[in-house]
């Protein structure tokens, strides 16, 4: 059996940093920056259509998102910003098996 590796000091700092590090961006920021539909959002975060629905009403019917959706929105909202300045083996090692995105074009 192998054993886990364990954490040094560098690990640990990282681990402070991006604990502290936690990016946010609001549906309504992010609906207004890009043209993207609620269904496009709701399979983002990975919530119902109907949640995210939920977000943009007013009143007793809004629903406020929890913090990972606004994160998934930032994480979406940089990767769009900017996907073609990191290079292609950064991506393959963060993302193993999804070398398709890097055949041919880059850029929409």
């Amino acid at each position: 059996m192998k054993h886990p590796r364990p954490l040094h000091d560098r690990e640990r700092m990282l681990m402070v940093w991006y604990r502290h590090c936690q990016r946010e961006m609001s549906p309504q920021a992010f609906y207004q920056k890009w043209a993207v539909t609620y269904e496009e959002m709701a399979e983002l975060c990975d919530r119902s259509l109907s949640t995210v629905r939920g977000w943009f009403r007013s009143g007793s019917y809004h629903r406020f998102p929890r913090p990972h959706d606004c994160q998934h929105l930032a994480l979406m909202d940089w990767l769009w910003e900017h996907f073609e300045t990191v290079p292609p083996e950064v991506w393959q090692r963060l993302c193993p098996g999804q070398d398709d995105l890097f055949r041919g074009e880059r850029s929409p």
